[in-house]
């Protein structure tokens, strides 16, 4: 069990590097699948969500194999149709591996999805969409059981999953017919998924717009691919340069991914300039209160919301946060209130109230990006913070703490079970 320790009060200055996007490289590991061969990722982060996954093909006959950040998958031959429980129940983005299940072999056995407790992620949306292509869906025992071939079909989302956007672009490629999928989600990582598929030889107009339009071919070839750069990681080091004063530049990512996050920091009173891999973030003033409202993209980001508000705590002023699509994401506000911040929820709502200053507190990462934002809390909290349950961290962000260091933060890993470590 480990900590990370964090002495506030240090600035932060200089530049860092995001990896892949691991919203985007777990999902192209699980369309892999749908390619006999071998499949190449590169730019893939090296997380524990990552290795999870790895696990989750494997057992279903693939072999993977790392070198340094590239992946290369052969799923040649797949063995098994089943993703268990207990490897399912460590990371939601695993019930991805149904569609693509679906599209290769026409079937599929999937455990009912676990990851962080941050509100229900409903895979009905999902299940709805399958058996509009066609595919008879069970579920008992905390399974999900589907049976193919899926066929071409209209299907209209009622919400923009992204989840459910991938497991019906990965069951319809291979599908006989032509798929719509309609209110699609529009996130970046679909596109680059989309593209990873059209690379592998599948025809798909409109990915990253509302409308996807599939036309199921009958084979798909394994590939070379570059994973996008992970926007989410990029907002978390522009938070922290923004939390600072900076100036941070953060690079390995394209900034039009993150438009309403670097407009709200602009709002907020931060200086930001646009590059064509990155952005660079600055701050003389006082952080001013923004209100935010988290939306599928290009709306913000649920994955930011904890870090901004963090940011929002500082600020010269009250804002509003409106979560509108995870209920439990407000937990982080418990733990950054031992912090000092004047934080209230009702509902969805929350009311921050910017204080002049944080101060160091141990405080429990409640799930990946709250404690993310905790950390950032204690870089300009008065005093040492001290967070816990950090495997929450591990599974998003690589070499979270080396990357802070690199900016001048004091942060270090500790090891818990050592009372002279903190």
């Amino acid at each position: 069990m480990e900590a990370i320790v964090v002495d506030g009060g240090l600035p932060l200055t200089g530049t860092v590097r995001v990896g892949g996007a691991k919203n985007s490289a777990l999902k192209l590991m699980a369309a892999a699948l749908l390619a006999p061969g071998v499949t190449t990722l590169r730019n893939v982060p090296d997380i524990s969500d990552v290795a999870v996954m790895a696990e989750v093909l494997e057992r279903l006959g693939a072999h993977v194999v790392r070198t340094d950040h590239t992946l290369t998958i052969d799923a040649t031959e797949l063995t098994s149709h089943e993703a268990p429980y207990d490897l399912v129940v460590r990371m939601r983005a695993s019930t991805c591996v149904l569609g693509a299940l679906v599209g290769r072999l026409g079937r599929a056995h999937v455990a009912m999805p676990g990851g962080c407790n941050i509100g229900s992620r409903k895979v009905d949306i999902h299940i709805a969409g399958l058996e509009q292509l066609g595919v008879a869906i069970s579920t008992e025992h905390g399974y999900i059981d589907a049976e193919g071939p899926a066929h071409g079909a209209h299907v209209m989302l009622e919400f923009p999953s992204v989840g459910a956007t991938e497991n019906l672009l990965m069951a319809s490629v291979l599908a006989d017919g032509e798929t719509v999928i309609d209110n699609a989600a529009r996130e970046p990582e679909i596109a680059d998924l989309a593209s990873l598929l059209s690379e592998m030889g599948a025809d798909i107009v409109g990915a990253g717009t509302p409308t996807i339009t599939v036309n199921g071919v009958t084979a798909l070839t394994a590939v070379d691919h570059s994973v996008v750069g992970d926007r989410i990681e990029a907002g978390t080091y522009l938070i922290a340069g923004a939390l600072d004063s900076g100036p941070v530049t953060v690079v390995g990512f394209d900034p039009a991914h993150l438009d309403i996050v670097l407009l709200k920091l602009e709002h907020a009173g931060c200086i930001v300039e646009r590059q064509v891999d990155g952005a660079t973030i600055s701050r003389a003033g006082r952080i001013r209160p923004v209100d935010i409202q988290t939306l599928p993209f290009p709306g913000f980001p649920t994955d930011l919301q904890a870090p901004f508000m963090a940011l929002l705590a500082l600020a010269d002023g009250g804002s509003v946060i409106t979560e509108n699509v995870f209920e439990n994401r407000f937990i982080f506000a418990d733990e950054i209130a031992r912090m000092g911040a004047d934080i209230r929820i009702d509902g969805h709502y929350a009311l921050v109230r910017g204080v002049p200053a944080l101060s160091g507190a141990p405080v429990r990462s409640p799930d990946l990006r709250g404690g993310a934002a905790l950390v950032l809390a204690g870089l300009v909290a008065e005093g040492r913070t001290v967070v816990t349950d950090i495997h929450h961290i591990d599974r998003g962000y690589e070499g979270f703490v080396d990357k802070l260091s690199a900016l001048g933060a004091s942060v270090r890993r500790v090891d818990v079970s050592d009372p002279e470590a903190a």
